[in-house]
């Protein structure tokens, strides 16, 4: 049994470390010295765990820098194509992944609409998808570190998917079929949540550290940024605003609940709204988001006005949400994203007129830039993160890039 002193020493080794390779990600090129010079460690104990990262072929040697006098440094950059992560979003009507070096930059991506399958069909899309992925990898020295995937439902602290009402899952151990199957590190986290880690890490809330990330597809879900840091509650479930009763005696939704906010905010909304009007006879073939847009964009007003009602009742939730945390950013992202044009104005004339101005005080709205890569990227950051953890501690804790 190794001594507490051996322990400590070891447990101080592995943070240094972490800190060495974390100030080396942050920045683009930069020498030994000015490693030391950041993190206060002293040049010789910078200089062991750079060679380590070296054998570990986690960062690379550059050309030398410049001189501040005397012989010019040699420079260290993190080597983010040693290895590559998958990140797939499972969406309830499409699925999505996307092969990342470790630093998230897409490599490659694929995208499959699909239709009200079951369960096990799914998962043969989702195979489908990942084995492209794994087969487009270029040659590196870890190959595929892991694979994450965000799914619309409730995900316990053990990764299990409790309840995904729009696909009609309950009580899915996801992660075990993955890992079975690839024999790969798997992260199976609730597609908000990986939504918002992706867009505090690649998207428009690099800047902020309290955001509401509004994942709008099919559903509704909400990932929170709370102090930097993803907020998923005492028990992983936090975020389930979707199913937040914004209609006393409003419509049964899926969860079993009356009047939930994604049964008038949501694509499901929009569609449904849409079959009910008169857009059907305007079109030749099926209803669907990207055919509503169309018709917004050529002037049709009843397309507009349909998405202007969804702007509205978005407005009513993300107001209470707003009121609840006074965040500094709320971002709305995934598929419905792409409509912003239509759905901005009504959404914000009523967050403006129904939400406490002390609230909306330094608040910025934004919709999403990555629409439904947020998601995709969140899950790929998870693997890659873990990756790193694991070779640079002995235990699996979380590393953020």
């Amino acid at each position: 049994m190794k001594s507490t002193k051996t322990w400590n020493q070891q447990v101080v080794k592995q943070e240094n470390k972490a800190l060495v390779l974390e100030t080396i990600i942050a920045n683009s090129q930069i020498s030994r010295a000015d490693i030391a010079t950041s993190t206060g460690l002293n040049k010789g104990t910078v200089s062991s765990l750079v060679k380590e990262l070296l054998d570990e072929q986690l960062i690379n040697e550059v050309g030398p820098g410049k001189s501040s006098g005397g012989r010019r440094p040699v420079m260290l950059l993190f080597n983010e194509l040693s290895g590559y992560s998958i990140g797939v979003d499972l969406g309830v009507n499409y699925i999505l992944g996307v092969l990342t070096d470790l630093r998230g930059n897409i490599c490659q991506e694929k995208k499959t609409n699909i239709s009200d399958l079951t369960y096990e069909e799914i998962l043969e899309e989702l195979f489908a998808i990942i084995d492209t992925l794994i087969k487009s990898a270029p040659s590196s020295p870890y190959g595929i570190v892991g694979i994450g995937v965000g799914v619309p439902g409730i995900v316990n602290k053990d990764q299990k998917i409790l309840l995904a009402p729009n696909l009609n899952w309950k009580s899915i151990d996801l992660k075990s079929e993955l890992e079975n199957k690839y024999n790969l590190p798997i992260v199976v986290e609730n597609e908000a949540n990986a939504g918002a880690y992706g867009e505090k890490n690649f998207g428009v809330g690099k800047h902020n550290d309290n955001i509401i990330y509004v994942s709008v597809g099919i559903g509704i879900g909400v990932g929170l940024i709370l102090n930097g840091e993803l907020y998923r509650g005492n028990n992983g479930f936090s975020g389930e605003f979707g199913h937040m009763a914004i209609e006393a005696d409003g419509a049964k939704c899926s969860c079993g609940s009356n009047g939930c906010w994604e049964l008038y905010a949501s694509e499901k909304s929009l569609l449904f709204n849409a079959q009910r009007s008169d857009l059907k006879e305007t079109l030749d073939g099926e209803l669907s988001l990207e055919t509503i847009m169309k018709l917004a964009e050529s002037g049709n007003d009843t397309a507009q006005q349909l998405f202007n009602r969804i702007g509205k009742y978005l407005g009513v939730g993300i107001n209470n949400i707003i009121n609840i945390f006074n965040p500094e950013q709320v971002i709305i992202g995934n598929q419905m994203a792409e409509a912003a044009q239509w759905l901005e104005p009504s959404m914000m004339e009523w967050i403006e007129e129904q939400s406490l101005w002390f609230s909306r005080k330094d608040l910025t709205i934004d919709f999403s830039g990555l629409q439904t890569h947020s998601t995709a990227l969140g899950v790929a950051a998870f693997s890659a993160e873990n990756f790193i953890s694991s070779k640079v501690f002995q235990e699996n804790n979380k590393y953020a890039l």
